[in-house]
């Protein structure tokens, strides 16, 4: 048996290809569909059927076109409605590839139609027993997929629906079934991830915290309090994941603009987003551009901020970043970009336009202010999400996640300087460009985030101290 993880770091999203005696099967695609081509031909393996396990709201998955161009069959289960030519998967369906046997388990919870896919290789003869479980956004490692993502069920109705798939289905499997889900450490369709990209039920039985919930009613209620911010695009990813999205070769022209085009732009409120890492954007950028790093999550930010439609213009160093940025808008969705501001940031320069900056500044100094009570002038914004915050933060200083910032900006004095950080730097830089874009213009990037004052032994708090 043939089988492979492909992981897309900037979505945290796990797709899979599964083969055995010249056939193969995809799991979850993402939208650029060369890469299970490539895999394919490599292995020897025609690509035969690709299953969805469920209409993903996070991205815009590469069915549609990895059908047409393979003639594979696509199999999602029966209750997403699907629009495109597909199979329907209902509990126990099978299909059988070589020595490979795949099973569909119905699972409801994360969303109505969502589906796991039991894999087990039958070389061992009758006494084969399951290898692998395909979990989608069921079950991941350390969590299990939000309730909050239909239009016809209420958190509370997924919820109920989410405690039996887990402990009617997918727990009734054998301790050393090996689990692989649809996403890792980062993902909005769930809160708690761990960074590891596979398991197994025995493992998650014992150290998944959902899974150690009394009962029904309990994990209704801990599943549906504090969900993290719902991006606005999910819902509308998954309706074009409903009737298959475009070909990427299809997306519309891309154009080079001019820094004068750009200009005019800028004054119509148009997004522009420069992809550029966080440090080179801090020592000069477009004023009004929006940093959104190439080298983080940047697909889930951008499709967070900035909307589906949105029609940005992106600014980067070259050609190649350029390229990837609209690669990644295309896997959330954004599609109709306005184009690209030609030859970046020096172009922009040489036509004797403003640059701005952005200052940079330590745990250490922030530290320091702290201490000697200058930082009484300051703002100082964490923008982590709740179980960071809670977990350990500095003393005294505001909270607001970044998932927030497209809902409403906060509210702060713009002649007052703030210092805003993060875990780590990327999204605070992104925190950083969104009040300047807003008119503040004393704006500070903790660099290294609460990661650099932890490391430094700086003073912190948990909220769960603060409660007890």
């Amino acid at each position: 048996m043939y089988f492979e993880q492909f992981y897309l770091t900037c979505l945290a999203h796990a797709s899979y290809m599964i083969g055995s005696e010249g056939e193969a099967a995809v799991v979850d695609p993402q939208r650029d569909v060369d890469i299970y081509l490539h895999a394919a031909e490599e292995q020897g393996l025609k690509i035969r059927h690709i299953f969805e396990t469920h209409l993903h709201a996070d991205f815009v998955s590469g069915h549609k076109e990895l059908a047409a161009r393979t003639g594979a069959n696509i199999y999602i289960g029966e209750q997403a409605n699907a629009q495109f030519e597909h199979v329907p998967l209902s509990n126990g369906f099978e299909v059988k590839m070589g020595t490979v046997r795949l099973r569909a388990l119905e699972t409801p919870g994360h969303t109505l139609e969502s589906v796991c896919l039991v894999i087990t290789d039958e070389t061992e003869g009758k006494a084969a027993r399951p290898k692998a479980v395909l979990t989608g956004d069921t079950l991941f490692i350390g969590d299990v997929g939000r309730p909050d993502l239909s239009k016809t069920h209420t958190p509370h109705q997924l919820a109920g629906l989410l405690y039996e798939s887990l402990h009617k289905k997918l727990l009734a499997l054998p301790d050393d079934v090996a689990v692989y889900p649809a996403h890792g450490a980062g993902s909005l369709c769930g809160r708690a991830m761990r960074a590891e990209r596979s398991s197994t039920i025995g493992t998650e039985r014992l150290t998944n915290y959902a899974l150690q919930i009394a009962s029904r009613e309990e994990f209704i209620e801990q599943l549906t309090t504090n969900l993290p911010t719902r991006p606005e695009y999910f819902l509308e990813d998954a309706e074009i994941n409903r009737s298959g999205a475009a070909a990427l070769a299809e997306l519309p022209p891309f154009p080079a603009l001019s820094p004068a085009e750009v200009d005019a732009l800028l004054r119509q409120n148009v997004y522009v987003v420069d992809v550029r890492p966080g440090d080179v954007f801090a020592t000069g950028h477009v004023p009004g551009s929006i940093c959104i790093a190439l080298s983080g999550q940047f697909a889930s930010w951008a499709g967070g901020i900035l909307g589906l439609r949105s029609q940005p213009v992106l600014v980067g160093d070259n050609d190649a970043q350029i390229e990837e940025g609209r690669l990644r808008l295309a896997r959330v969705g954004i599609e109709n970009l306005r184009g690209y501001l030609k030859g970046g940031v020096a172009t922009w320069q040489a036509a004797g336009l403003p640059v701005l900056t952005t200052a940079q500044v330590s745990a250490q100094e922030i530290s320091q202010k702290l201490r000697d009570g200058s930082l009484r002038a300051v703002n100082v914004l964490d923008v982590r999400r709740e179980g960071e915050w809670q977990a350990g933060h500095i003393p005294q200083v505001q909270w607001r996640p970044l998932d927030t910032f497209p809902h409403a900006l906060p509210t702060m004095d713009r002649k007052r300087p703030v210092a805003i950080h993060c875990k780590s730097g990327y999204r605070s830089i992104i925190a950083c460009s969104l009040l300047e874009r807003a008119g503040h213009r004393n704006v500070m990037n903790v660099v290294g985030g609460f990661d650099a004052w932890h490391a430094a032994g700086l003073p912190e708090v948990s909220e769960q101290l603060a409660k007890a």
